[in-house]
């Protein structure tokens, strides 16, 4: 089952450990989070269910392809990564 885990920042406003999961796709993956955590989906989740614009999210050490619908495919021994993107100068 792939690994979800949260930078520290989401972990300031809320209690997210790494936990493995079922899921296909990293929409799937991160749908069994927010099952257990409902309140996370919307801090990383905008109201159509896209990333957010400040919300990156890593799959193997890359980037997801697919921000919209985060169609990527993930194995069951796949690392996912959801960080807060950071901005400015």
């Amino acid at each position: 089952m792939p690994r979800v885990s949260f930078t520290g920042h989401l972990r300031r406003y809320m209690d997210v450990p790494s936990v493995e999961v079922a899921g296909a796709t990293v929409a799937e993956a991160l749908a069994a989070v927010f099952a257990g955590n409902p309140r996370l989906r919307g801090y990383v989740l905008d109201e159509q269910g896209q990333l957010r614009r400040h919300v990156t999210i890593y799959l193997r050490g890359d980037p997801v392809r697919d921000r919209a619908g985060l169609s990527d495919p993930a194995a069951p021994a796949d690392e996912i990564y959801v960080l807060q993107a950071l901005s400015g100068g």
